[in-house]
């Protein structure tokens, strides 16, 4: 078995941070699955299936990467999916904090599973998919935060004038 890694998140949307993580995770391991949590006590701007659908298109140039979903528990799909990594990109301490603990339990409901934190580049450490939609939500440029299929996304979904 080669070594395959989930990298989970809700994407929503996928930004260029995202973009990072996934592409250097895909040099180290086998396989990435890209997989979008459906948590149903959140109102996201995207559906899953729209995630899904820009995360295929800004992915598609990396082969050895698949686009995902799932709900519930983080370390029951990675064990249904036979990987053995969990891949997390952190921006701060403040990430770190949490992503350790996430990893702790983790680490504690399948010992088998290891999670592996990348930093981000520089260039992306202030980028949340929030602040996306904060910016875009008053029509302010993007292009610098999302690829450009997102971009077009975001410009439907806030009505941008043509």
């Amino acid at each position: 078995m080669g070594s395959i890694a989930v990298c989970p998140g809700s994407f929503d949307p996928v930004t260029l941070g995202h973009l990072d993580i996934i592409t250097r995770g895909a040099k180290v391991f086998d396989k990435v699955i890209v997989a979008v949590l459906n948590n149903r006590n959140k109102s996201p701007l995207f559906t899953v299936e729209e995630r899904l659908d820009l995360l295929r298109q800004t992915t598609s140039d990396l082969k050895n990467v698949e686009v995902d979903s799932f709900d519930g528990l983080l370390i029951d799909y990675v064990k249904n999916k036979n990987a053995n990594a969990i891949i997390k990109g952190l921006r701060a301490v403040s990430d770190f904090e949490y992503e350790l603990q996430m990893a702790s339990i983790n680490r504690n409901l399948n010992e088998d599973v290891e999670t592996f934190f990348m930093m981000t580049n520089n260039k992306y450490s202030y980028l949340s998919s929030s602040i996306v939609k904060e910016v875009a939500k008053y029509h302010a440029p993007v292009s610098d935060l999302v690829p450009g299929i997102v971009e077009e996304a975001l410009k439907k979904k806030f009505n941008f004038p043509a």
